[in-house]
This record gives structure tokens, C-alpha cells and sequence, in this order.
């Protein structure tokens, strides 16, 4: 448990652009026990086809964004996935829709989380 406990603690520090061997479940685990709970947007409010729950946390001042995604539009069974370093402006962005209201949940992910994808496997 110490092993993974570092393994995990050094993936998070990296600044992600070396290939890492953390496993995405160990990474999700860490983030949702050990970072700050900063806001969930659910699927009432999403409204999408695909988008199911998103959440951010905030670990060691960087923003880890969770995103429960639909298998398909008709579908309840979610995965989940892990964003990683998110700038606060795009949580910010995604999240309140400052600058164009227009935009729906959905397109504003692709925009500001979608590329971070955590290195993980």
C-alpha cells in the first residue's frame, strides 16, 4: 500500500508529461480521497446526451476534473474518467459559461476539459 501510496504521489507532482505506469483507478482513488471537493455539476443540470456527472477537486493546487460518461445517449451505465491539471479559468469556464451561454454543457467540456486527460492507464 506505501509503494502505490508514493507511486501515486509522484505521478500527481509530475508536471504529466512523462509516460507514467499509474493505473486511472488508483489516480481516481487518490484524488477523490485525498483533494479538496471543489464543486459537482449533475445530470439535471448537465442535460446531455452523454455527460452524465462531472466533478472537480483541487489536489496540491492543481484541479482534477471526474467525468461520469454515458455509454450511449439511451444508457444509464456510466465510465469514468480522470482530467488532469486543469487551469482554474477552464473549471471556471466549463462550469458558469461566463463569455458564451450559448455553448451547452457538452460543448463546453469538449472546449476546456476534454484535452486534459490524465496520463494514466
Amino acid at each position: 500500500m506505501k509503494k502505490a501510496f508514493l507511486i501515486v504521489l509522484f505521478f500527481i507532482n509530475s508536471n504529466l508529461s512523462y509516460s507514467q505506469t499509474i493505473s486511472c483507478n488508483e489516480l481516481l482513488s487518490f484524488i477523490k480521497e485525498n483533494g479538496y471537493l471543489k464543486s459537482t455539476i449533475s445530470s439535471y443540470t448537465l442535460n446531455s446526451s452523454w455527460l452524465y456527472k462531472v466533478t472537480a477537486y483541487e489536489y496540491d493546487y492543481k484541479t482534477y476534473v471526474v467525468a461520469e460518461i454515458k455509454r450511449n445517449e439511451y444508457s444509464y451505465s456510466t465510465d469514468t474518467y480522470i482530467f488532469c491539471g486543469i487551469p482554474n479559468n477552464n473549471w471556471n469556464n466549463f462550469k458558469n459559461s461566463y463569455y458564451n451561454s450559448n455553448d451547452t454543457y457538452g460543448e463546453r467540456f469538449h472546449k476546456y476539459i476534454i484535452d486534459y486527460k490524465c496520463n494514466c492507464n
